[in-house]
């Protein structure tokens, strides 16, 4: 895993679906109800011979530092400052927003390098949205469709020359000429995490924190982990999505 790629953008631009269609599983909530994903998720993810974590995180929303939306946008600014590239995600179907500019200059400020995903590109009038997105000066937009698996390998080249191809590459480069088409997930091919292998008691041990809300489950997480790695707040139910975080205990 030689570097991390964090998914930035806007509510509703398609983040999630993006995120479990590069882990190849449907690990992220997704819904049209905007401030579904709250929390940072980081999973492994491959995209056909690149290796890398992927970090989902919550729309971009402009709101002071003691909200919810607030404390929601400081975990996606900690992603930011986590990763190596950034997908600057915005939604070629409804086309660029006051916030799709706001957040492209937070993004630019960064330093980081940047990849500009327009999502939803399959959509009819999704080429204006196309067009918009040059006007973020965040580089050529790359068209993809996250819910169907379109635009991938165009995804990939980006991530390549955006890192330079050692970096991309890394210790995974494979010597063969060609790339596999079964190294991406593409179509309807992801994963029900529901249906995955039986339980393998060699893997490290898997712990569930569980209650009703506002018992601190959340504050009991980031206690055991030493970081304020999930949102916690007098608000009931904040904690919308299940959240796998590492946790290494006296080795």
């Amino acid at each position: 895993m030689g570097f991390k790629v964090a998914i930035i953008g806007r509510p509703n631009v398609g983040k999630s679906t993006l995120f479990n269609r590069l882990v190849g599983k449907k690990l992220a909530l997704v819904d049209d109800t905007p401030g579904v994903t709250r929390d940072r998720r980081v999973h492994a993810a491959k995209l056909y011979d690149l290796h890398f974590d992927v970090i989902d995180t919550a729309g971009f929303e402009d709101a002071a530092a003691s909200t919810l939306p607030g404390r929601m946008r400081q975990q996606t600014e900690i992603a930011i400052r986590e990763a190596d590239l950034i997908f600057f995600t915005v939604d070629a179907k409804s086309g660029l927003m006051p916030d799709d500019r706001t957040f492209a200059d937070v993004v630019r400020k960064s330093g980081k390098p940047v990849v500009l995903v327009a999502n939803k590109a399959e959509a009819r009038g999704a080429q204006g949205g196309m067009l918009e997105a040059w006007e973020l000066g965040l580089g050529e937009p790359i068209p993809v469709s996250a819910e169907h698996g379109q635009g991938m390998p165009d995804l990939r080249d980006a991530v390549v020359e955006a890192l330079g191809e050692e970096r991309a590459l890394g210790e995974e480069e494979d010597d063969s000429d060609e790339i596999a088409a079964s190294e991406v997930l593409i179509g309807e091919d992801i994963a029900d995490p529901d249906a995955e292998a039986p339980y393998d008691d060699t893997k490290p041990l898997r712990i569930a924190v569980v209650g009703r809300p506002n018992a601190g489950k959340s504050t009991l997480i980031n206690a055991l982990i030493g970081e304020e790695r999930l949102l916690t707040g007098p608000e009931a139910g904040i904690t919308r999505d299940s959240i796998s975080v590492d946790w290494d205990w006296r080795g």
